[in-house]
């Protein structure tokens, strides 16, 4: 029975977008399978609504149900499931707090977070929202958006957080440049005293930033000898982030 359950789940995988379409001679002869057996896996899920058949074609391919399954596991999708393992992942590699934070209007919200165990950590909630000059994992949002962006959150009186914090509109850009150049961010004691952050935009299907994952730690601890070290676990980190959003087409606005 199991032999056969694995078989028909063979059968479902040979239709692709490449080839979402199979004659059912075709198919066996691809699968170098006997013609019997598989006619009756294909009338099996034909009677259940996982696989039609064209009446003038007789050709086959994907039924509803598998679509609506589809959709009830979309609907179902949990951010958190996604990503977490993938900041779990980041958080053991480099020893420090891992961020998923996502664009929002022209804010930054702080979505997930891992921390470290029996470590010293920082102030930094899920939930909370944060304007985008400050701070790695905020700028490296804004130094991908459009110029007319970036003025709106720029060219206005802004807030100092400490006395690292960068309000100066044209040292702000000069540093979006570096970002853009480089693809990275750094911060120091700008959001919080005492602490670093590295942090690398994401983006979505469509080449438009929507988020970042960020690194951040206590400066004597996460000094800047160790950006090196930290940014390919970050990079690969964002590469999955991104695999997710393209595969799922998630927008987090």
């Amino acid at each position: 029975m199991l032999k056969t359950l694995n078989l028909s789940i063979a059968v479902l995988r040979m239709f692709t977008k490449e080839k979402p379409t199979w004659g059912g001679r075709e198919l066996a002869m691809a699968m170098n399978l006997n013609h019997t057996n598989l006619y009756r896996i294909l009338e099996t899920f034909e009677m259940n609504g996982f696989i039609t058949k064209d009446p003038v074609t007789k050709k086959y391919s994907l039924g509803i149900a598998l679509w609506e399954m589809g959709m009830n596991m979309y609907d179902s999708l949990n951010i958190d499931q996604l990503c977490i393992p993938i900041l779990e992942k980041l958080q053991e590699a480099t020893g420090e707090t891992a961020i998923f934070t996502v664009l929002n209007g022209l804010e930054a919200l702080t979505l997930l977070k891992v921390e470290p165990l029996n470590k010293v950590k920082f102030s930094v909630s899920r939930g909370s929202r944060t304007p985008l000059y400050v701070g790695a994992s905020y700028r490296s949002m804004l130094a991908f958006l459009s110029e007319a962006q970036i003025a709106e959150v720029i060219d206005r009186p802004l807030t100092a957080y400490t006395n690292n914090t960068m309000t100066d509109a044209q040292a702000i850009r000069a540093e979006l440049q570096k970002i853009r150049a480089c693809g990275y961010a750094v911060s120091q004691s700008e959001y919080t005293n005492d602490v670093m952050a590295l942090a690398m935009p994401i983006f979505n299907g469509d080449n438009q930033v929507v988020a970042s994952v960020t690194v951040s730690g206590p400066i004597y601890r996460f000094t800047e000898q160790r950006i090196d070290e930290v940014l390919e676990p970050l990079a690969q980190a964002k590469r999955e982030i991104e695999g997710i959003i393209y595969r799922y087409h998630l927008n987090f606005n």
